[in-house]
């Protein structure tokens, strides 16, 4: 499996492309602020055809660029309904469940909190990973803002159960584990 991921705009979101291998068609998820040339780079570095774009939320540092990508390449936008008025294009509505797209099987996980639509996307690895991208809800020892009884509530019951060595591809920031997180992270321990 082929992850790449780089930080776009001036608040520094990661974007990131998800892909079954090279020269394969590949998930684009968070296009932010000034990531059409950067999405546009690791496209060509591993010759990979964009399918889809899909949003762990609607804030502009995630989605700025996700217009321009889905003309471009003329795919669709994928984002919660709850956070769709967000955007300045029409979007598919991305809702609890399993996707498929690219060849990748993505479990979609409403996380309100941060933002009413906010999502986790997580996936297995034919290695035997897993991953989830948590957008603002989970970083490396914090936790997003907003409705923090929501927040709470959406840590406790869909993040917190995942396996110790879940790789968290945060919206900002370095990736972690669920297991480092649950150990270390401040702010979790109000949601036990």
């Amino acid at each position: 499996m082929l992850v790449v991921g780089f930080a776009t705009g001036a608040f520094k979101a990661n974007c990131y492309l998800l892909a079954t291998g090279a020269g394969r068609g590949c998930v684009v998820v968070d296009p932010g602020e000034g990531a059409g040339r950067q999405v546009g780079r690791a496209l060509a570095e591993h010759d990979l055809t964009p399918e889809v774009i899909m949003a762990t939320h609607g804030h502009p540092d995630h989605v700025a660029s996700a217009g321009e990508l889905a003309r471009e390449h003329d795919i669709p936008m994928w984002i919660h309904p709850g956070d769709a008025e967000m955007l300045d294009i029409p979007a598919e509505p991305l809702t609890a469940g399993k996707r498929i797209f690219a060849g990748l099987e993505l479990t979609v996980d409403p996380v309100p909190g941060h933002t009413p639509g906010s999502v986790v996307l997580r996936l297995g690895t034919p290695e035997g990973g897993r991953l989830a991208l948590t957008g603002d809800t989970l970083f490396a020892g914090s936790v997003g803002r907003g409705d923090q009884g929501l927040l709470a509530e959406s840590l406790r019951d869909k993040l917190l159960p995942l396996p110790d060595e879940t790789v968290v591809l945060p919206g900002h920031g370095q990736p972690s584990t669920i297991g480092r997180e649950r150990k270390t992270n401040p702010f979790l321990a109000v949601t036990r």
